[in-house]
């Protein structure tokens, strides 16, 4: 009988060729190469992309958010593995009796796999959360917790206080599982802090480098603990972070000052009035996602935003099958910013005028990614309006873009691009033969 096939695999967000190729080469014995994320690369999108093979035409996550049209609502970071469409790279694996964990990875919720560990907090009526990890089993975050001795803290995995504390208790928990007895064959996680500085500084200085180093030691007590258990390694990095020196582009404003974007005033505060606008953004680092009432508003958007500055490009229909985001859930055109440049989502000039929740952490209720909420406002506790804080961004494609993999695993030729490395890894999990062998 064939051993069975065990593999830790390790998402690391930020970890870009880049950076890799000119401040680190290789991890001990294994060598750094180039791999090209699916379009767009953000995290959601690539961490489908991985679980399915598919670019997002197929699996169906655009971006971090997807815009629901029954309830005419953009909704970002939701969980559910329903949204994710497509068979899975370990289907066949597991039918076959291997087991799969997923640490730490997005849209993992109700996903048909033997171990789930994933944040859920319990937003409080009152205001504030209770902090917690949904788990299955069920008591495996408790378990965790009490040999690791502490639980994990959200506030260093996201906001003004993220930091690498949160990449050291998903390291140390990973390292947890990797010794149990009931240890998944299979096991994604997921490393984070090195997108905080990134996204907050760039990629080349002295903080991106240092990150880089706290990666590099991560990662050589992951392959070791791997190792130990019998298991392959193998590391990618979902984007890579372009320095911003550009000013952020705000869609949603040139489409409300083109009378497509409508809004409610309450209180002073303008909220967005998704049910009678002809055209909104839906914003998301590098890329956005133009959602229209009809051809004649998609029209007039593309007159809007063509002549504004820093966009490099607007797809229509048609240019999304080029780019394989041809999908029900992308946009009625798709924004990519110049390199240097981003969108963000605010629809208003004066600070009077933000809606409640643009000086809090609130990543599910705004309609866009926010990476102002890295930076406090004043006063603290609050966080930022100010766009120009913001240092690193990703998301497009093309040269400088490309993100960095390494493996034990020695594939039949380098794949080239992620979908085409999950496609590898798939195709390995089934193989009838066991080799301990080098990429």
């Amino acid at each position: 009988m064939a051993t069975q096939r065990k593999l830790l695999v390790i998402d690391v967000a930020a970890l870009g060729w880049k950076l890799v190729r000119e401040h680190r080469s290789s991890l001990d014995d294994l060598e750094f190469q180039r791999i090209e994320p699916p379009f767009p690369a953000v995290t959601c999108t690539v961490q489908a992309s991985f679980r399915t093979a598919t670019p997002a035409g197929e699996h169906g996550m655009i971006c971090n958010g997807v815009y629901v049209k029954q309830l005419r609502q953009p909704m970002f970071w939701e969980q559910s593995s329903n949204l994710v469409h497509g068979p899975r790279i370990w289907d066949e694996f597991r039918a076959n009796g291997g087991t799969v964990g997923m640490m730490f990875w997005q849209q993992s919720l109700g996903e048909e796999v033997d171990m789930v560990l994933s944040p859920r907090p319990i937003h409080k009526h009152s205001g504030g959360m209770i902090q917690d990890c949904y788990s299955q089993p069920s008591d495996l975050y408790d378990r965790l917790c009490s040999g690791i001795g502490r639980k994990f803290n959200l506030m260093h995995y996201w906001g003004p206080l993220a930091s690498r504390r949160s990449s050291d208790w998903i390291v140390d928990a990973t390292c947890a599982v990797l010794k149990m007895d009931s240890a998944p064959d299979v096991l994604l996680t997921y490393i984070p802090h090195l997108d905080y500085n990134g996204l907050k500084s760039g990629h080349d200085n002295e903080e991106a480098v240092r990150d880089l180093g706290i990666v590099i030691e991560y990662l050589q007590r992951l392959k070791l603990a791997a190792s130990e258990a019998g298991y392959e390694i193998l590391i990618f990095g979902d984007y890579s972070m372009d320095t911003v020196n550009a000013p952020a582009v705000l869609p949603n404003l040139i489409l409300k000052d083109a009378g497509l974007f409508k809004t409610r005033t309450i209180r002073g505060m303008t909220y967005p009035d998704f049910f009678y606008s002809d055209a909104f953004a839906m914003v998301d680092h590098e890329v956005a996602h133009i959602y229209t009432s009809g051809e004649k508003a998609t029209r007039q958007a593309m007159e809007a935003l063509k002549e504004a500055a820093h966009i490099g490009g607007i797809l229509d229909r048609e240019a999304q099958k080029e780019f394989d985001i041809d999908h029900d859930n992308a946009g009625d055109l798709v924004l990519v910013a110049d390199p240097g440049s981003w969108f963000a989502y605010p629809w208003w000039t004066d600070k009077k005028e933000a809606p409640d929740y643009a000086t809090h952490i609130d990543i599910h209720n705004k309609p866009g990614f926010d990476p102002c909420e890295l930076f406090f406002g004043w006063p603290p506790p609050s966080i930022t309006q100010d766009a120009s804080k913001v240092g690193g961004s990703h998301g497009r494609m093309g040269a400088g873009a490309e993100a960095a993999c390494a493996s034990s695993i020695e594939f039949e030729d380098h794949p080239a691009t992620l979908i085409h490395l999950a496609a590898s890894v798939r195709n390995w999990l089934t193989a009838n033969e066991h080799e301990q062998t080098r990429m």
